[in-house]
């Protein structure tokens, strides 16, 4: 039986990783500054200079505060930050969740009693609904352990009881490319598991040369220290971590969720962490980012383009401004930036993702002596294996529709900004006097057409003697033929004057097309 509490009917299940935007609409004195109290705190919060702020005229003040809105939205970390979120979204996230987490936590310990809580990890990790904890174990007090409450995701597609079944094959494993994870409870809103802590820290707190129990933000939204490993470090730790994907989806097992803060380094050797994440439900820190290509679209591919994230960060200590990179900075390593281009760049994005055995046989990881080389697996029950590739399938078409929606805002977005650019409205409006000039000429080929049919009409009829009938008919009038040249001629120039009106026209059709 699972400890933890049931959802509330109807819950809504969120995903925290869709960027929120905000635009200024409108703006109020009050006491006097149009700057209001929580714009006051932000802009503290950024070290704005709030003097020059109130000196600005208000027009100019809205500009610069959607100015700042924009760069806090768009930054990578900031954007999924619970007080950016809260601010912008207060509807969906006043909850405290680590007041949740340490109800939970509490019935927990009241269930086991042999563990017990040595300090929370405030702020650990970004993600907003889940909460760490440094725990020991009373049987053995020099063991430092991690207990993590988190909340299920939108992506969660397992059964509860094919869940429970996962969570306990993952803490059945003892796999040298997989992190241990030694207790798992899951109910239908959460989870709570507990792993070894490891002092040393993520490969991330490695690059970044940070201490691991720093608050996220402070650690890594503008490291100071942060630098590329060597050669052999890449080849070595890139080596081990397409192993541990590899074992993955030779079991039917997904990550999903592969970065530099999910992998431990402990004596050499790398370990995937957090790799309940798929099973759980949650949705991928890069998400926002692989939903933008429609190749990246199973959970393989998505695996291998985070790998190619983080063999970029391990390269450069630092991870990409942005996707899909075609200028790499120069570096010493050319076999780095083959696999970086194979996976990241616009060709790769557009084309599909090389697979995990493809890049083991690359020059960079094909030569890599590995510690453990004996054949690894992970049996998987049948039953499980099906459930899970249901689930994976489910996943993979949530993500497949979310593309195809993107990609046809994106479209429209395009095709908008094309109508309204100086350029189209220029085109439109010289179409547009071309239309009105044809229209006018042929009105006045019609009415010349008109004109002409009635003096050829006239011409007809006076050289015919219709105008005089006969008054006897055994001595007939001869038909006057006084009229008929004058006639004549102004027909003949109404029909010069026709053929150039049509001759302009059809060339301002031409024109048009």
């Amino acid at each position: 039986m699972s400890f933890l509490e049931k959802p509330s009917p109807g819950r809504l299940l969120l995903d925290d990783t869709v960027p929120l935007t905000a635009v200024i609409e409108a703006s109020q004195n009050l006491q006097s500054h149009t700057v209001s109290q929580n714009w006051e705190k932000i802009c503290r919060d950024g070290k704005m200079d709030l003097t020059e702020i109130r000196k600005l005229n208000k027009s100019e003040r809205q500009r610069g505060l959607q100015t700042y809105l924009d760069s806090i939205t768009q930054h990578p970390l900031l954007c999924s930050s619970l007080p950016v979120k809260k601010f912008l979204d207060p509807n969906n996230y006043s909850a405290n969740y680590t007041e949740i987490a340490l109800q939970q936590v509490s019935m927990f310990f009241r269930s086991d009693p042999k563990w017990e809580v040595l300090e929370p990890l405030r702020d650990m990790g970004w993600r907003i609904r889940k909460k760490y904890f440094l725990i020991k174990n009373k049987e053995q007090t020099k063991e430092r352990y991690l207990l993590s409450w988190v909340d299920l995701g939108p992506d969660k597609f397992l059964s509860d009881k094919d869940l429970q079944s996962a969570m306990k094959l993952l803490t059945s494993l003892s796999i040298p490319y997989l992190c241990p994870l030694l207790f798992s409870s899951t109910s239908e809103s959460s989870a709570l598991l507990i792993r070894p802590f490891s002092e040393k820290g993520s490969l991330k707190d490695h690059i970044c040369k940070v201490k691991p129990r720093e608050i996220y933000l402070k650690k890594y939204c503008n490291p100071k220290k942060s630098q590329g490993l060597e050669l052999s470090q890449i080849k070595l730790y890139g080596r081990q971590i397409l192993e541990g994907l590899k074992l993955l989806h030779d079991g039917g097992v997904f990550h999903g969720h592969l970065h530099t803060s999910n992998v431990i380094v402990e004596d050499g050797v790398c370990r995937l962490t957090d790799v309940e994440n798929g099973m759980l439900g949650v949705p991928s820190t890069l998400r926002p980012v692989f939903t933008q290509f429609r190749k990246i679209n199973t959970t393989e591919s998505i695996d291998v383009f985070c790998f190619g994230h983080l063999l970029y960060e391990m390269t450069y200590g630092r991870p990409p401004d942005s996707v899909p990179v075609d200028q790499h900075p120069t570096v010493p390593y050319t076999a780095v930036v083959s696999v970086l281009q194979s996976i990241l760049s616009t060709e790769a994005c557009k084309s599909g993702m090389p697979k995990v055995s493809e890049l083991m046989q690359t020059p960079l990881f094909s030569d890599v002596q590995l510690q453990h080389s004996e054949k690894l697996q992970i049996k998987v029950p049948s039953r499980l294996k099906e459930a899970l590739k249901t689930a994976k399938e489910s996943l993979e078409k949530r993500l497949q529709e979310e593309q195809r929606v993107i990609h046809q805002h994106k479209r429209l977005t395009r095709a908008q900004s094309h109508h309204g650019s100086e350029e189209e409205k220029k085109r439109r409006k010289i179409l547009a006097r071309k239309v009105h000039n044809t229209e006018t000429l042929f009105k006045l080929v019609t009415l010349l057409t008109i004109t002409l049919h009635v003096n050829l009409f006239f011409c007809l009829s006076s050289g015919s003697g219709a105008s005089s009938p006969p008054t006897c008919p055994s001595s007939p009038t001869p038909p006057s033929t006084t009229g008929m040249p004058v006639c004549l001629a102004v027909c003949v120039c109404m029909l010069k004057c026709l053929s150039v009106c049509l001759s302009v026209c059809l060339s301002l059709c031409f024109a048009q097309d």
